[in-house]
């Protein structure tokens, strides 16, 4: 009967140690830039992860469509994910969900006396208009990738890397008082040109991409 008992402790000893191992916090770089999380191992083969991510906002000044804008991006996003690991090693599949706030703002600098063309129609504005644009992605999107690290293993520092994507399709918004400061020499129909070539230039993004290198502790 000791005997029995002593084996049925130890097995369930063992049987526990892993989770008593399963809990790892990691840090990675890459994009999004900072990348902080925690993992799950829920058995050999399956995992559980979330962490949050930001790219911070980033600011520069570019030319599109033949105007001169200043561009602000600005990323940030919680990924939900569930590893799974179809090997004996750290190579895993990895799907999930990502949270998003990713938004590019696009403000116009109409400079006073310097001659814009707004869909087919040249135009010298006085440098009070303005065309601005916002592009965003989904809030929720799916996640799809690959990656190494965050196997279940024994305590201690480990190696994380990912590779994947969030799909979803943005969208685009636009302000303007174009057609009232310029008395009707800018019309809807320039307008809406202007904008669908933003819309072909920058407003077709359907994936959020993560390529990411790390470290983590298990504890």
């Amino acid at each position: 009967m000791i005997k029995h008992s002593v084996l049925a402790a130890s097995v369930a000893l063992l049987m526990g140690a892993p989770l008593a191992q399963a809990g790892e916090a990691y840090l990675a770089l890459g994009f999004p830039i900072v990348q902080v999380g925690y993992a799950h191992s829920v058995n050999q083969q399956l995992g559980l992860r979330a962490d949050f991510g930001t790219s911070g906002t980033f600011s520069k000044d570019g030319m599109e469509e033949g105007i001169d804008y200043k561009g602000d991006l600005n990323l940030h996003r919680v990924g939900l994910f569930a590893d799974y690991f179809p090997f004996s090693g750290g190579f895993r599949l990895t799907g999930g969900v990502t949270l998003n706030k990713a938004e590019l703002k696009l403000n116009s600098n109409l400079v006073n006396g310097r001659n814009v063309t707004i869909g087919d129609q040249s135009y010298t504005p006085d440098g009070s208009e303005y065309l601005n644009v916002q592009v965003k992605m989904p809030a929720v999107m799916p996640y799809i990738g690959i990656g190494w690290g965050h196997q279940a293993s024994e305590k201690g520092w480990g190696f994380v890397a990912d590779l994947g994507v969030s799909v979803g399709k943005a969208t685009l918004d636009y302000q303007t008082n174009l057609i009232a400061k310029s008395g009707g020499t800018i019309t809807q129909a320039d307008v809406d040109k202007e904008v669908s070539e933003l819309r072909d230039s920058v407003g077709k993004v359907t994936v959020l991409p993560q390529i990411s290198l790390g470290v983590s502790y298990k504890f």
